[in-house]
């Protein structure tokens, strides 16, 4: 080396390869925390598009009257016009049905089977994002280092599952 010339300025392969490493694990870690936020989503969607596009769907109320390991059970009783009366459909068991209860509920397409509508419904449908949300700010803080992206994705992922907690109490 020429005694003129500033160390920092020379490449060494250590510094490149430390560079590497940094740039597969901003890369590496970036595409998992992505691959979580779409995984949960995807997991949402199902539920969310039948409880946030209404139109055209038939709307209405059931009356829990049985329930299973699973599933439970009820007369649908329609509010919208073009939805018809059902003896029996299902919606699914959580903590969010229970019988002898009255519920507001869309009628999947196709199907006798129905999902809570409303505040409550829109809340419950967007649940798996929250827990994805949750999940990537883990992602984000240690993998990536961003901790104020971090907070912010935890923070929404909390006040999400919060929100719906007591949406649905």
């Amino acid at each position: 080396m020429i005694p003129a010339m500033p160390a920092a300025s020379v490449p060494s392969s250590r510094t490149s390869s430390v560079a590497a490493l940094r740039l597969g694990r901003v890369v590496s870690m970036g595409a998992v925390a992505v691959l979580i936020l779409v995984g949960g989503v995807w997991g949402s969607w199902g539920t969310a598009q039948d409880v946030m596009l209404t139109k055209g769907k038939e709307r209405g109320t059931v009356e829990v009257t049985a329930c299973g390991a699973d599933t439970c059970t009820g007369p649908f009783t329609p509010v919208s016009s073009g939805a018809s009366a059902r003896s029996r459909v299902v919606i699914d068991k959580s903590v969010a049905v229970r019988k002898g209860q009255t519920y507001d509920v869309i009628v999947k397409p196709g199907t006798d089977d129905v999902v809570r509508s409303g505040p409550a419904g829109i809340l419950l449908a967007w649940v798996p994002l929250g827990g994805a949300l949750l999940l990537a700010a883990v992602v984000v803080a240690g993998g990536l280092r961003l901790t104020r992206v971090a907070w912010a994705l935890g923070g929404s992922g909390i006040a999400q599952l919060t929100t719906a907690f007591f949406a649905l109490q």
